[in-house]
């Protein structure tokens, strides 16, 4: 079992504020949808695939990671994201919900245009997005409950009793249920990262972006969420990319694979 200390980030307002920005909105505000509409950049063609990427180079902190990247993934596909350490990987998930800048021909996720996007325009984009992180990033004050209720009144629910239904919902979707009065030290490390994917669920996410998510688990428990995470894709429809390394998971659960390789991407379609 995890110390308390060790499962909250070091600044919880850091964790707050990124937690805040990674669901989608709430049905309770769908009356300020067409504001959305109106401050986001849309890509609006029937046809696109929901993540597309063409020729877009990856910088971190002005170092070129990647050049000329290119990723069509349409609506209803699992996807991994392989690589060595280093190669990319987490460089293309933070592009993918704003926290790169993309450069490059074409970026767009869930109908948001990338490279014109604002920054007051990226909270509404992370709503739309479902966000696992491998280091969880819990409130260690908070118990399981409150944790998803602090970020369904982040995202503007209001209505107390819906807030709790949908949480004890996603909370039975992941096995949760009996856990959510349990504070994140009380829970063992694979029980932590399903409340995570069940925050990331809240707001039914077009996407699921999951950076190395079994990283810090046994194979047991990793086979656990691996599982979890399909049976969400196939059972809910979600679209998830994944970025690992787990080989033995991907050889059971075999998917759509992209691999990171000397600054290229091989696609496992291709």
């Amino acid at each position: 079992m995890e110390d308390k200390n060790d499962v909250i980030v070091e600044n919880d307002t850091t964790a707050v504020e990124e937690v805040s920005q990674v669901t989608e909105e709430a049905p309770q505000v769908a009356e300020e949808a067409p504001q959305v509409t109106e401050a986001a950049p849309q890509v609006t063609e029937e046809t696109k695939p929901l993540i597309c990427l063409k020729n877009v180079d990856v910088y971190q902190r002005k170092l070129l990671i990647l050049p000329k990247v290119n990723i069509s993934i349409n609506k209803g596909e699992f996807v991994y994201l392989i690589g060595r350490t280093g190669s990319g990987k987490s460089s293309i998930l933070k592009l993918l919900f704003a926290d790169i800048p993309a450069v490059g021909e074409e970026a767009s996720i869930v109908g948001f245009d990338l490279k014109k996007l604002k920054r007051k325009q990226v909270p509404y984009l992370r709503r739309k997005l479902g966000i696992v992180f491998q280091d969880y990033q819990l409130l260690s004050d908070k118990t399981v409950i409150d944790n998803l209720l602090f970020v369904l009144k982040a995202t503007r629910w209001k209505d107390k009793n819906a807030m709790l239904n949908r949480a004890e919902e996603v909370l039975q979707m992941v096995g949760l249920e009996t856990k959510d009065f349990k504070y994140p030290h009380q829970l063992s490390g694979g029980e932590q990262q399903r409340v995570c994917i069940a925050r990331a669920l809240l707001n039914n996410p077009e996407v699921i972006l999951a950076d190395e998510p079994t990283g810090n688990l046994d194979p047991y428990t990793a086979e656990e969420i691996f599982q979890l995470l399909h049976d969400l894709n196939q059972k809910q429809g979600a679209t998830v990319l994944m970025a690992t390394h787990n080989f033995p998971m991907i050889n059971k659960f075999a998917s759509r694979t992209i691999c990171i390789e000397d600054n290229k991407l091989i696609d496992s379609l291709v």
